[in-house]
């Protein structure tokens, strides 16, 4: 087993990175890479949550704009996040042979185990990869918060957030090319320079109970191993 800096990690992945270069939905030869990648993580004896968004069927910010009422398009963009679960824990599985439990937020014993901490300490301990979807089971908190909670409750030591940029830059790279990229920061600085990091709620929570973040780009094969052995991979909050 190798020596880790991190042992317990929760990997927050956004939904948008499971649709690929389509956008919306899921791009399976996507998912399947993510699953390798989340294998040679878990080989590597870490304990491992995952917490992945929903934001690549439906967010439920987005649908309350076109005049739903935002508690239903809440719970339906949680509904989205089960989906996504349920697709990354079959190829997880089938494909590569990883033993999971996917455990939600909102009952529905059908499909999945309603999150228990305990439970999902237990999952953990018996090396098994643990999605938690449906979000907090509540509306108006984004799945950023949902990881976070999950994070603290299973006394992880870090969570690494997955996206399709290299960290956190004084700017949106996208939109300003000149933006500089952050290696590390703290929280206090994250706050006076207002870099959004997470949402606020998320990022509140992790400043109070001294949870590192790191920010890196998922597309990067070995990433988030790297981390976990505690190299320099995207941008360290802490």
């Amino acid at each position: 087993m190798a020596e880790l800096a991190y042992r317990r990690a929760v990997i927050k992945l956004s939904g948008e990175v499971l649709a690929g270069a389509r956008g919306s939905g899921l791009d399976f030869d996507v998912v399947d890479r993510l699953a390798g990648e989340i294998k040679g993580v878990h080989s590597l004896g870490a304990s491992l949550g995952l917490v992945i968004g929903g934001g690549n069927i439906i967010r439920g910010t987005t649908a309350s704009r076109w005049g739903l009422d935002r508690v239903a398009a809440d719970y339906m963009g949680m509904l989205g996040t089960v989906i996504n679960a349920l697709a990354l824990q079959e190829i997880l599985e089938r494909k590569h042979g990883v033993d999971t439990r996917v455990l939600t937020a909102i009952r529905m014993e059908e499909l999945a185990e309603p999150y228990i901490r305990r439970r999902a300490l237990r999952h953990l301990e018996k090396g098994r990869v643990v999605l938690f979807a449906g979000g907090t089971g509540n509306p108006f908190f984004s799945t950023d918060t949902a990881a976070v909670l999950r994070a603290l409750e299973i006394d992880a030591d870090v969570i690494i957030k997955a996206t399709n940029v290299e960290g956190v830059y004084t700017a949106d790279p996208k939109l300003h090319p000149d933006a500089e990229f952050i290696e590390e920061l703290s929280f206090q600085d994250a706050l006076v320079r207002g870099l959004a990091v997470m949402d606020a709620n998320a990022f509140g929570l992790c400043k109070e109970n001294g949870l590192p973040i790191v920010v890196l780009n998922v597309n990067q094969p070995g990433a988030i191993a790297r981390v976990l052995k505690g190299e320099r991979v995207g941008t360290l909050v802490r």
